[in-house]
């Protein structure tokens, strides 16, 4: 599970082990609060923290009031902003309010329900965590909230009283072609949440010793994408220049759900892959899902400033739509 998102899994492993656990949920903000709803951090009964829901401005007073809601066995519900002097002097961004919920496991959320939650995240299974604030039940769903699943939303439902956490798996990177570029995105995409595959029948691209401990590929793209599987929380980024392989992974990412779908290449070049695929038949609707050139126009120059710029186009996407 990403690092910066493993908040469940230590509160469990962290009950576990005695040390006496709480999370944290980020559940509502406004303003400038710098994380979104639906961020975590762990308090563990001695004081260890993991994990972030305002980026360092109010940690330390959640903390204090996780100490005691474990104590008393009693969930929380928190909020600070600018008119509240004790978070305006741990440096809540102006203008920010946070609304935070504090749940010791175990008499609050449930080893059993916790525990539920993280078999289901390690089997990449979306779920979501539904807390009725006022009656204190707790229960996981696979179905309901489809529009929070596809926009990765978590939040409170109208009433304000039901709060909903989304856990939908990582997002997925197929990375075609085992280039340069591609050694610089796959390990930032990793570190924002994606779980990074790299397709290449040639081997001396597509090696470990450029990838060392990702997952490598050595087939065509398009039996490969097959096999590995798209869906709507997949990005394709097509790295080749040749049409030999970038063409047939284009048929399968544009017959695909995919969010995303970049590739590299010229204006010029962008124009020879547009009039193919109208030969094979593809509309214009569908070819325009293609981001080519890829990535944002930053200027970039080099390998590692092409990911930026591509990895910043995907989250564009993702959060804003195409």
């Amino acid at each position: 599970m990403e690092v910066f998102e493993n908040a469940p899994e230590l509160a469990l492993e962290w009950h576990r082990a005695g040390r006496g656990a709480v999370l944290a949920t980020v559940v509502a903000t406004w303003g400038s609060a710098p994380r979104r709803t639906g961020a975590q951090m762990v308090i563990a009964g001695d004081g260890e923290m993991q994990g972030s829901v305002s980026g360092g401005c109010v940690e330390g007073a959640v903390a204090l009031e996780a100490a005691e809601a474990l104590d008393k066995g009693e969930q929380k519900l928190l909020e600070y902003g600018i008119s509240d002097g004790d978070a305006f002097a741990v440096g809540l961004a102006c203008g920010g309010t946070i609304r935070i919920l504090v749940e010791p496991v175990g008499d609050v959320l449930t080893e059993d329900l916790l525990s539920e939650l993280v078999a289901a995240r390690a089997a990449r299974e979306p779920v979501a965590y539904e807390v009725s604030l006022n009656a204190g039940t707790r229960r996981l769903l696979r179905d309901g909230y489809p529009e929070r699943f596809a926009m990765d939303r978590s939040g409170y439902e109208q009433d304000e009283d039901v709060f909903v956490a989304i856990h939908n798996p990582p997002l997925k990177l197929i990375v075609v072609g085992a280039v340069h570029i591609a050694q610089a995105l796959v390990p930032m995409a990793r570190i924002a949440g994606y779980d990074p595959v790299i397709i290449d029948p040639r081997g001396a691209f597509g090696s470990e010793a450029r990838f060392p401990d990702e997952t490598l590929i050595a087939d065509w793209p398009d039996e490969a994408m097959k096999a590995t599987g798209l869906h709507s929380r997949t990005a394709v980024v097509l790295l080749t220049h040749d049409p030999k392989l970038d063409d047939p992974a284009l048929h399968i990412a544009l017959r695909s759900d995919c969010f995303y779908i970049g590739a590299l290449g010229s204006k010029r070049t962008h124009a020879a892959r547009v009039s193919r695929l109208q030969e094979a038949g593809f509309s214009d609707a569908g070819i325009a899902r293609i981001h080519g050139p890829v990535g944002l126009d930053i200027g970039a120059s080099g390998p590692p400033e092409i990911a930026v710029s591509v990895l910043a186009e995907m989250t564009r996407v993702l959060r804003r739509g195409a």
